[in-house]
């Protein structure tokens, strides 16, 4: 017996915007620098979070931590409940169009406090500014080398 597969209408509009950016990137004639798949990931998240007006964002290099669960950190804070949503919907878009990554596994969209993105070697951090100050990830992870990004304005 064959089941059906049930589309979302959300999952629709996603196909629908990546599609849109993929043929606006292919349009545009951009200067091609080449990344490694890591450093692209990399920028691409750091990029989305930007474009949505995420705050304080640094990215821990995990690789000389010998009990960390994945290579790279990237965490960042956004004052409401909306821009930390839209803060992860944006990183998941941009990772399917730029870097055809889907996240593996994800946690926290429910109450949008602290929503957690897993790309296997990079886990994607999003808070609430005043969870982001309580739990203080950075400070769990100091012998992780920190990159600052600086806010765009």
């Amino acid at each position: 017996m064959a089941v059906k597969k049930e589309t979302t209408k959300s999952a629709t509009s996603l196909k629908k915007r990546v599609a849109a950016k993929k043929a606006s990137a292919e349009k545009e004639n951009k200067e091609v620098v080449v990344l490694n798949p890591t450093e692209l990931a990399l920028k691409t998240i750091v990029e989305a979070i930007q474009d949505k007006k995420g705050k304080n964002v640094c990215s821990l290099d995990l690789t000389g931590v010998g009990t960390s669960i994945c290579d790279h950190f990237v965490i960042c804070n956004a004052d409401s409940t909306p821009n930390v949503l839209a803060i992860a919907d944006n990183i998941e878009e941009e990772m399917l169009v730029k870097c055809n990554t889907r996240v593996l596994r994800q946690q926290g969209k429910e109450n949008a406090f602290w929503i957690i993105m897993d790309y296997s070697d990079i886990v994607v951090h999003i808070f609430q500014t005043e969870y982001r100050e309580f739990y203080r990830l950075e400070d769990l992870w100091a012998d992780a080398q920190k990159k600052v990004y600086e806010d765009q304005e």
